[in-house]
């Protein structure tokens, strides 16, 4: 019997990732998820990721200024963009601008795709909005640099530490829809871009890196927190999906929601959260929490990853309809370890189908 979704089918053996869905953990190249978000900064992250997949890999002092070098180097293609390509979501002019980025497998090819994302994202907010595009700053931290594009202004470190703690928290998550796009590219030895490219347009689909921006749209239809449990309650009854709640691997609470939150109250505790915010989202939290208990109590259904990463986004400047950019900015690094690991130690993939259609009348 085939495996609908491949639910519990092993494609791959990694060293990078591994989520335990029963017990809520998620492991990182050996360091437990809360070891990292907020711990590390994204530099340190891509350092581990990458480590032993390039054999001229720098220590992580000087892959910062690698990855720096990196995003002015692939600021020439914003620089030469046609103005038409901002008026596009911002995920489909990321992605016509990194395709235009060189193909191998190269450390030079792994940074600039890395680095692509963090400069185009910015770029193409502010030229939609009619502002010119802000060259990248190689001295300064990725996180850092990346708020700087987008706002004109150097952040304060709380709000680089918040884009951090993000981008660490998503940088690798498992066999997920696109890491699993990306290794079968990688598999072809189609090179880095080609491996990254596919797992950005699997990430942009609604039911994988394109969720986050609905839970905003679910917020805004609910208005105020005494609104929250009937809103809620009407929706299931409809059949709908509770954006932000319930994921297909964990059957507990997702570990990535816990650690978005612990840093959205950091940036909180700085000014850089509005707390009424913060404190309708947790009623939100609560309120859905009861109401699936009552009607599913058969399912396993807890707030996932999307649910906090809204508010963090929001507040560190982004457009909902960038989060999906922002996510990839995270999970660029992810890829590119996966699509080496592939190339170096794995096979091409060819997976089997079995035929369920019909037979020529010959056969009958």
């Amino acid at each position: 019997m085939a495996k609908s979704g491949l639910d519990d089918v092993v494609a791959a053996e990694t060293v990078l990732s591994h989520v335990d869905g029963e017990g809520g953990h998620l492991i990182i190249r050996g360091f437990a998820l809360d070891e990292l978000a907020g711990h590390v900064a994204t530099e340190q992250a891509i350092a581990l990721l990458l480590h032993g997949f390039f054999p001229d890999l720098p220590d992580r002092g000087t892959l910062a200024a690698a990855l720096g070098a990196a995003r002015v180097a692939v600021f020439a293609e914003v620089e030469t963009s046609g103005a038409g390509l901002a008026q596009l979501d911002p995920i489909e002019s990321v992605r016509a601008l990194m395709a235009r980025l060189d193909d191998g497998d190269d450390l030079d090819v792994a940074l600039k795709l890395i680095a692509a994302p963090a400069v185009f994202t910015p770029a193409m907010l502010r030229l939609r909005k009619g502002l010119a595009p802000i060259a990248p700053d190689a001295a300064l931290s990725h996180a850092a640099d990346t708020l700087r594009m987008l706002t004109g202004d150097t952040p304060s470190k709380e709000r680089a530490a918040a884009l951090d703690a993000y981008l660490v928290i998503v940088c690798d998550h498992g066999l997920n829809a696109s890491t699993f796009a990306a290794r079968v590219v990688a598999s072809t030895q189609a090179g880095l871009a080609s491996a990254v490219l596919a797992g950005l347009s699997a990430l942009k689909g609604p039911l994988h890196g394109g969720a986050p921006g609905p839970v905003l749209d679910m917020f805004d239809d609910i208005g105020a927190p005494e609104n929250a449990e009937r809103w809620l309650d009407d929706a299931v009854m409809r059949g709908e999906r509770l954006m932000g709640f319930g994921h297909r691997v964990y059957r507990v609470r997702d570990p990535r929601a816990d650690a978005l939150k612990s840093a959205l109250r950091k940036l909180a505790a700085s000014g850089g959260v509005d707390d009424a915010r913060v404190a309708f989202a947790e009623a939100v939290e609560k309120a859905a929490l009861t109401v699936l208990r009552r009607r599913k109590p058969g399912r396993s259904l807890d707030v996932n990853v999307d649910f906090y990463t809204v508010l963090l986004l929001e507040a560190l400047g982004f457009s909902r309809d960038a989060f999906t950019c922002v996510f990839a900015m995270g999970r660029v690094p992810g890829w590119i370890a996966h699509a080496r690991e592939q190339v170096l130690e794995g096979r091409l993939m060819r997976p089997q189908s079995r035929y369920v259609g019909p037979m020529p009348k010959q056969a009958a």
